[in-house]
């Protein structure tokens, strides 16, 4: 496995270029660019607990939030990446939507050399408002 010149693995920084993508309100709302990214057997478990499959999402997409170019966009933050094994990346990282923070990680595999980087699985995590924000708690300690 070759390495960039910030020490990136190629293979972590390719799926980190398609989870980006995948926030691009460009290609969410393309079915046929949407289709280059998702891998067939693509599962997510939504920050709403709702299960998405490969079809589902193909079909919702376009629609949800963060697909428009004018609207919110995903604010991704600290991503990092690790390869687990051959043809396998794990991605964790933040997003910040209309206020709303989650953690979120990502599977993305390929299935052979040479064959894209597609997102194999996503889990997205509500992360609670902080004291003295919109429906924070009591301060932390």
């Amino acid at each position: 496995m070759s390495r960039e010149p910030d020490g990136i693995p190629d293979d972590v920084a390719e799926a980190i270029a398609g989870e980006l993508r995948f926030m691009d309100p460009r290609v969410r709302t393309s079915r046929a660019h949407v289709r280059q990214l998702l891998d067939p057997d693509f599962v997510e478990v939504g920050a709403s607990g709702t299960r998405w499959t490969y079809e589902k999402m193909l079909a919702a997409l376009p629609e949800m939030e963060g697909g428009s170019e004018d609207g919110p966009r995903y604010e991704p933050s600290g991503m990092t990446g690790v390869v687990l094994a051959p043809g396998l990346v794990h991605l964790t990282y933040e997003t910040v939507i209309t206020g709303r923070r989650a953690r979120r990680c990502s599977l993305w595999r390929r299935t052979r050399e040479g064959a894209p980087w597609r997102m194999y699985y996503h889990q997205a995590t509500p992360v609670p408002p902080r004291a003295g924000q919109p429906g924070g708690g009591e301060p932390r300690r």
